[in-house]
């Protein structure tokens, strides 16, 4: 081996390196390096493997196993593929006695994550919950969905958004945060809807007479369920009618099949009262009131009798 000697600023020599001359030397000078280089190798390559080929296809046959949607199935891949990545790196890092870079690296990726997290906290927390709502499933794609002014049904569900297609034709984009954070209305959830509609009928009218009128049309209507059974209640006496409330139920529901059932049979009762003369009155109001008109200085007075109804 050479010896190289270095001058300092003031000209003196300095302690010198020596540079290996032939491979031999070059192999025993970089034994050290070369130890570190192999540890880290194969510590990166056993940690890879083993997380790559078996951690990550347990945890997606697990996931599969407990029914998580396949959008969080890939997800999980994608995050558990960049975590098995970082633990070989660290876990080679540390073997191969590179601890001190691998902290100084830690300490500036937590400070970069955490500046991060603080400017997309609103898409950190519309990602959370639309892992959940993929999770929990309180709506899938294609349900009719109700919150506050927004009603529709869904078109797609990403990690981030809601798309809805409203019963007007419009798009709306919903973040998910708003359908986590907020109750939402699933008429379609189950298997069976049941609504309600209320008949007016007039006082003079036999209230037994109209409700057999009413659960016949309902009989007769094919999308109308036989079990649950129909039925007719009294709830309210009004001003100029008597409320009967009539709960019904369907199979299968939708939308535009809850409109059409329930139109249909509105339509039919109301063509079957009028032919079997069942009065459905509408609320009016008849003004009344008194009269007073001067004729060539004679006061003539009118007076109407009260007899308003509403």
């Amino acid at each position: 081996m050479s010896t190289l000697l270095a001058l300092q600023q003031d000209g003196s020599e300095s302690d010198g390196f020596t540079v290996p001359e032939t491979p031999a030397e070059a192999l025993d000078a970089f034994s050290g390096v070369i130890t570190a280089a192999g540890k880290f190798l194969v510590a990166f390559v056993v940690v890879y493997l083993l997380g790559r080929f078996v951690l990550v296809p347990l945890t997606k046959r697990a996931m599969k196993a407990r029914g998580f949607n396949a959008t969080i199935r890939s997800l999980a891949d994608d995050v558990l593929s960049a975590v098995v990545l970082f633990a070989a790196l660290a876990i080679a890092l540390t073997l191969a006695g590179f601890g001190t870079f691998l902290a100084a690296f830690a300490t500036i990726g937590g400070a970069l994550a955490l500046a991060v997290g603080f400017a997309a906290q609103d898409l950190m927390g519309n990602f959370v919950a639309g892992v959940f709502i993929l999770k929990d499933k309180p709506f899938e794609v294609g349900d009719w969905i109700e919150q506050d002014d927004l009603v529709g049904r869904v078109e797609d569900i990403d990690l981030r958004v809601t798309t809805v297609r409203t019963f007007d034709n419009e798009k709306i984009t919903v973040p998910n945060s708003e359908l986590a954070d907020n109750p939402v209305k699933n008429p379609v959830a189950y298997d069976k809807l049941r609504q309600k509609f209320v008949f007016g009928i007039g006082y003079d009218d036999d209230i037994d007479h109209a409700r057999r009128v009413i659960l016949d049309e309902a009989s007769k209507q094919g999308e109308i369920l036989d079990d649950p059974a129909p039925d007719v209640r009294v709830t309210e006496l009004a001003d100029s009618y008597i409320g009967l409330q009539t709960r019904f139920w369907m199979d299968n529901p939708s939308r535009s099949g809850f409109t059409t059932i329930r139109s249909d049979f509105v339509q039919a009762v109301k063509e079957r009262c009028d032919a079997e003369g069942i009065d459905m009155p509408y609320p009016y109001v008849q003004v009344v009131g008194g009269l007073d008109v001067e004729m060539d200085g004679e006061l003539a007075t009118q007076q109407l009798q009260p007899s308003a109804d509403d």
